[in-house]
């Protein structure tokens, strides 16, 4: 006799297996935690939790497309050949740089 409950893929029922769920469930929360963090407060994770799953994906992939732009401008911004920083990559003062920069400062100050 056939049993007539069991699938071809030897599930009862369509869904996560028991060992596959917890990486989903870490994904999801993740991704959650994703969208209210960098969504700059205009997400809290109760609405995030409850968006449907097409809107959250886009909203995350959305927000994570902005924030890849962002660091590709800082990073051609320093890329810049014409650009003099004071401070060098490492943090320590670029001399030169700093001896032209305060020459205009040369002259007495005032503290009252």
């Amino acid at each position: 006799m056939i049993d007539e409950s069991i699938s071809q893929l030897g599930l009862a029922f369509f869904g996560l297996t028991s060992n596959l769920a917890p990486q989903y469930r870490a994904g999801v929360f993740k991704q959650i935690h994703e969208i209210v963090f960098h969504g700059n407060g205009g997400y809290d994770w109760y609405t995030v939790y409850n968006m449907p799953l097409w809107l959250r994906k886009f909203t995350f992939n959305e927000i994570k497309n902005y924030h890849e732009k962002q660091n590709d401008k800082v990073k051609n911004q320093d890329k810049d050949p014409n650009q003099k920083n004071l401070i060098n990559s490492d943090g320590t003062v670029n001399t030169p740089e700093f001896l032209n920069a305060s020459k205009d400062y040369k002259g007495k100050t005032s503290y009252k």
